[in-house]
Parts: structure tokens; C-alpha cells; sequence
């Protein structure tokens, strides 16, 4: 078990039962999955480039991930229906836990002029962070990329309230700005 998974069994859950006076153990809000995705214009004109952000997706998370493709044409972007345009990897369990340690420790803290995420949910208890670039993960060798990439994170969670999730997050961890 994850210090982190550990922590949120020990110490977050019981105290957010008091907090929001929960009558079962269900009600509790956890984190479902994670998923990092790299959107790629790029890879239309360079499919080399898809390989890339694989191989570092693959590097960061521990799981091979998937390219998405072009659900419908868009003319004005150059785009056919079923072209590759993405890689996204979805952690759930260990892998995920393990992730969100890494994230929120060491990561984050590893941006520049850093002064906490936005603290802006989506109205439904899921968190979307946007990464400036691949290289704030140690595990990313400097010299084996291609470009820097960014992605986006989301944290789905099973708070039924913004307030309720954003709490989850602040007490995983989680650096919101004040």
C-alpha cells in the first residue's frame, strides 16, 4: 500500500467524516482514476512525434498508454475522422496512488515561480491540472526528449460537491494557491 493510499485510509477519511458529518463510510469522497493527456496538433504533420510522448507517458506513469484518435473532421484544423491525435494513460489503484505522491511532492513543487495550482473544479468534484512540460518528473532524462510537451491531469473523484472534493485534494496534499 502507498504512504499516500495509507494516509487517506488513516487520517483524511475519518476526518472528513467529522467534517461533513457523513453517515456512512461510503459516503466518503475518494479518488476514482487519474488521467494524463497529451493533446497533439503536431502529430498530424510529425508521427514521430506521437512515439515520443509515449515513450515519456510510459516513463512517467509505469503504463503503456493509448493514442487517441479524431472523433470527426475539422477542415479549418486540417483534420480526417480516426487520425491520431493524442496519447492518455488512465491510473487507477496503486499505480495511481503512487502517481498523485509523485505529483504533489515532487513535480509540482519542481515548477518555476510556483505559488500553488488553481483551485478551480469542474462543478461535479473532478480536478483538471494543465503541465507546462514533461521535464518536472525526475524520471524524464533531459537529453532523450524531443520537444518539451505539456499535458493535462485530471483527478476524478467521487465527491458529489466541489467543496467536498476540493477538501479531499487540499488534505492529500494537494498545493492550492491562497
Amino acid at each position: 500500500m502507498q504512504p499516500l493510499q495509507k494516509r487517506y485510509r488513516e487520517e483524511i477519511a475519518p476526518n472528513l467524516i467529522k467534517e461533513f458529518g457523513y453517515a456512512n463510510v461510503m459516503q466518503v469522497p475518494r479518488i476514482r482514476k487519474v488521467v494524463l493527456n497529451v493533446g497533439m496538433g503536431e502529430a498530424l504533420d510529425n508521427p514521430k512525434a506521437l512515439e515520443y510522448a509515449v515513450a515519456d507517458l510510459r516513463t512517467i506513469t509505469g503504463q503503456q498508454p493509448v493514442i487517441t484518435k479524431a472523433r470527426k473532421s475539422v477542415a479549418n484544423f486540417k483534420l480526417r475522422e480516426g487520425r491520431a491525435i493524442g496519447v492518455k494513460v488512465t491510473l487507477r489503484g496503486e499505480r495511481m496512488w503512487a502517481f498523485l505522491s509523485r505529483l504533489i511532492n515532487i513535480a509540482l513543487p519542481r515548477t518555476r515561480d510556483f505559488h500553488g495550482v488553481p483551485d478551480k473544479l469542474d462543478g461535479r468534484g473532478n480536478y483538471t491540472l494543465g503541465l507546462r512540460e514533461q521535464l518536472l518528473f525526475p524520471e524524464i532524462n533531459y537529453d532523450k526528449i524531443d520537444k518539451i510537451r505539456g499535458f493535462e491531469v485530471t483527478i476524478n473523484t467521487t465527491a458529489e460537491t466541489d467543496e467536498e472534493a476540493r477538501r479531499l485534494l487540499e488534505m492529500l496534499g494537494m498545493p492550492f494557491q491562497r
